[in-house]
């Protein structure tokens, strides 16, 4: 006799091929979407109960006696439609298991819980029999502030100056009412009818566009602007015309760094603060808004590339803000480009997306040629400000002196500067002191025991740390290989060498050094960034947290003290990301009422990315990338899919590539290179084989690997990372 039992697919947040089949109980009833607690070997996750399998796709038959039965759904909002499918597509591209992909969406497990409550107290209408003065202060101050508005009792006696014992005694009274109300913030409605700043005709046009596009269906909008042209006022617009109509709004940041700002200006520009989404939030703060975005609360979102899998209960804009930045890239885990994935998002909800940026990437940028994405320009800065003057120094006609790293030209600019009364900024993108420490008797290097790297000296903490895995040991007073003393020389300047010969070329001026080493989140960041706009700094140092987003209204002077680093290594986009981050920190120049100045120093300086800074001719640099990666059907022109295997001991990893290589399927239109050695060919204490597959832009390149990868058996000890699409080549 067969045994009727209704089932549900529920899909674990695990890296799982896929959802399992759970027996749904008589007394419960489960949808899509729904949060469950499912039996899994001998103890319980969550999950969700996912979508019915696609017609035409049959499941592997299981016997109904065996089937596991759902134990409990959970009180909260359904996990979206829209957020179910953008999982399954985004498995789907990176080649990542649904469940790993679906535990981006359910990392705030505390929010299927019922929100917790506290006790408030309210006016109730009657009026104590003995009204001593501290009570009527009480029962004043509530008529004054809102009757029926309940509040803690704590809040009640600081507000009315009294103890809370006053308000036990109006509560016995009669007076007040006790009621349970939530026991977290409220947020706070961001305004979308209050008027923004003037904006000029062109920033007027690109706004109007932008807002049109708001409630009209999909649509992928590049807002170029050049640096200080006002972005992100532009694009405020869109997000005032989203609010009117009632939707959400997602505005993606590259780093947290940039979070504190883009608060501050969205709280003046709409009268509240939107939600922060970043990984310094505790649990509580995470909790509060995971469940506020899920209810539709939290109206807008400011967050990093996690953001973007929050369960929007009805999204209606997406903003990725500098867009061409590498770190919207996830390189860990799943492994997957924010922006990219942004915009496969606002396609499958409908919904438009701004892509901001004053150098975009040459991906976004043929997407415009091709047809698939609006461009808007903002030509010029908003006001009266001008974009900065750029020079480039040739150091090997200005060396700088024997053991210091900036030229004469630079010093010259940079008194000038500081004698004027503005500020002037030394951007170098190396953190620590320096980036090699060896010994002068024996030619000993400082090198990671975990990685293929050398160790960072930070003479500051007085440590030497490895920044791929975090190592660190105490910086030592001898040699540990020829226990010779005082022979530690550091070779190459990091930021905070720079910062100490900055200081003591320039006793008199007060120096600030910015770096993520020394900025420890948003707050402190926040201060620091206070700090200079209050003109309580003369000298800014730092790396790549001071290139962009920030407006330095007295900043003057840019000094780059090596303009060439990041333009070799063997990355494809080295050039291009090079131009794109001088060019960020050369805006950060000029941006008030006074001229800029940028000062290049560099051993190319006719070098295309050089030239094209010193010209201020963007377009041209890009055309000429463009041709060379054509060429060489590089990227966005081909496409590129990286395999790397690791394991604890090389001859395990080497051996399972050989029987991949030997599995490699053929196919026109591809070709796989590999394996060969990782360029970190040790990472973690794990030594890595790199594949690198190269195909034609029209090929199906996940179905070619999916297909070749099941050929082969991985041994637990070895791991396999795929990165479709790679940034980084490391």
């Amino acid at each position: 006799m067969d045994i009727d039992v209704v089932t549900a697919r529920v899909l674990l947040p695990l890296a799982l091929p896929g959802a399992y089949d759970y027996a749904v109980l008589d007394d419960l009833d489960v949808r899509p979407g729904d949060f469950v607690r499912v039996p899994l070997g001998p103890r319980e996750v969550t999950g969700v109960v996912w979508d019915p399998l696609p017609d035409g796709v049959e499941a592997k038959p299981v016997d109904p006696k065996k089937l596991k039965a759902i134990v409990s759904r959970f009180d909260a909002p359904p996990m979206p439609d829209v957020l179910r499918k953008f999982v399954d597509w985004v498995a789907a591209y990176t080649l990542s298991p649904p469940g790993a992909v679906l535990r981006l969406a359910m990392r705030v497990p505390q929010a299927l819980e019922p929100a917790p409550t506290i006790t408030g107290y309210r006016l109730s209408g009657a009026e104590p029999l003995r009204a001593t003065p501290q009570r009527q202060r009480v029962l004043e101050m509530l008529r004054e502030t809102g009757p029926q508005l309940a509040r803690p009792a704590r809040e009640i006696a600081e507000m009315a100056g009294v103890g809370t014992s006053v308000v036990s005694g109006l509560v016995k009274a009669g007076a007040l009412d006790v009621v349970e109300m939530p026991g977290e913030r409220a947020f706070i409605e961001p305004d979308g009818d209050l008027e923004g700043p003037q904006l000029s005709d062109a920033q007027s046009l690109a706004a109007h566009d932008l807002g049109a596009h708001v409630g009209n269906g999909f649509s992928a909008t590049l807002l170029d602007g050049v640096t200080g042209a006002g972005k992100t006022e532009v694009y405020f617009e869109a997000v005032a015309t989203a609010l009117r109509q009632g939707k959400q709004v997602l505005v993606m940041l590259p780093e947290i760094a940039l979070t504190p700002q883009l608060l501050k200006r969205f709280e003046t520009r709409f009268g509240a603060p939107p939600a922060p989404w970043h990984s310094d939030l505790n649990q509580k703060e995470r909790r509060r808004i995971w469940r506020g975005v899920a209810e539709g609360r939290a109206r807008v979102i400011v967050g990093a590339r996690s953001a973007l899998f929050l369960p929007y209960a009805d999204l209606g804009l997406i903003v990725v803000d500098e867009e061409h930045e590498s770190a919207f890239k996830q390189e860990e885990g799943v492994i997957y480009n924010a922006r990219d994935m942004a915009v496969a998002r606002a396609s499958l909800g409908d919904i438009p997306i701004v892509l901001a940026s004053a150098t975009p990437s040459l991906e976004t940028v043929v997407n415009v040629q091709r047809g698939r994405y609006q461009r808007l320009v903002l030509p010029e800065r908003h006001g009266a400000a001008e974009l900065p003057d750029v020079t480039a120094i040739d150091l090997r006609a200005d060396a700088p002196e024997r053991g210091r790293w900036l030229s004469q030209s630079l010093v010259t600019a940079i008194v000038d500067t500081l004698e004027a009364g503005n500020q002037a900024m030394l951007f170098l993108n190396r953190r620590g002191y320096a980036p090699l420490t060896l010994c002068r008797t024996c030619g000993h290097r400082f090198e990671c025991p975990n990685c293929d790297a050398w160790l960072v000296e930070h003479r500051f903490r007085k440590e030497l740390q490895c920044h791929h895995c975090g190592t660190r040991a105490p910086t030592p007073y001898k040699c540990p290989e020829c226990q010779s003393e005082n022979s530690l020389a550091a070779c190459g300047p990091g930021v905070e060498r720079i910062a100490e010969e900055a200081a003591e070329r320039f006793p008199d001026a007060r120096l600030s050094v910015l770096s993520s080493d020394h900025l420890h989140g948003p707050a402190a960041t926040q201060e620091a960034v206070g700090q200079i706009t209050r003109q309580e700094v003369d000298l800014i140092v730092g790396t790549q947290v001071v290139a962009k987003g920030h407006n330095f209204p007295n900043l003057t002077l840019v000094g780059v003290v090596d303009a060439d680093l990041g333009l070799t290594g063997g990355d494809l986009r080295a050039a291009e990301r090079t131009y794109q981050l001088l060019h960020q920190v050369s805006g950060r120049a000029g941006r008030g009422e006074k001229p800029g100045r940028v000062i290049l120093q560099t051993y190319m300086p006719h070098h295309k990315v050089m030239q094209a800074l010193v010209a201020g001719d963007r377009d041209q640099f890009l055309q000429q990338e463009a041709r060379e990666r054509e060429d060489a059907g590089m990227p966005p022109y081909g496409r590129l899919v990286s395999l790397i295997l690791s394991a604890p001991e090389l001859p395990q990893a080497t051996e399972v590539a050989r029987y991949l290589a030997r599995a490699v399927p053929a196919a026109e239109g591809v070709r796989v290179l590999g394996p060969a050695p990782a360029p970190i060919a040790l990472l973690r204490g794990r030594h890595r084989v790199r594949f690198l597959i190269k195909t034609t832009r029209d090929f199906q390149v996940q179905k070619y690997v999916r297909a070749w990868l099941a050929q082969v058996k991985l041994p637990n000890a070895v791991r396999l990372a795929v990165d479709v699409d790679p940034q980084s080549f490391l």
